[in-house]
């Protein structure tokens, strides 16, 4: 079992910038694959940015975006911090959402279901 707890949202200007915190409770968070969704009002979830475990594999891929963020957020962990973070640039008025930390077996999964874990969310504003 994995508890995991946002922060870090709030009411920024177009251009600006925040970091988003994910922090877990429960054992083995370096083995877990991580990942961001956002959700805003009137439409589906989405994935935003994916996180690869620490566990060793063949793939030199280690992190995944969605396109519209590309160059602007950027998904990392610190494992002995058990802390998911998302650090977001340039933001714009269309990232506006509420911000979703998430934990699963698989890594670099794109689609919320196959992540087990999730958080309450937080908000993020952007004004234009």
């Amino acid at each position: 079992q994995v508890q995991l707890v946002e922060s870090g949202g709030g009411l920024v200007q177009a251009g600006g910038s925040l970091r988003l915190s994910c922090t877990a409770s429960g054992r083995a968070f370096s083995t877990y694959g991580l990942g961001w969704f956002r959700q805003a009002p009137g439409k589906e979830r989405e994935f935003v940015a994916a996180i690869s475990t620490n566990l060793p594999t063949m793939s030199i891929r280690t992190t995944s975006y969605t396109n519209s963020v590309k160059g602007r957020f950027t998904i990392s962990r610190d494992n002995a911090k058990n802390t998911l973070y998302l650090q977001m640039n340039s933001l714009k008025p269309e990232d506006a959402a509420v911000y979703y930390c998430a934990a699963g077996n698989k890594a670099l999964r794109e689609d919320a279901y196959d992540y087990d874990y999730w958080g309450q969310g937080t908000q993020v504003t952007v004004s234009s």
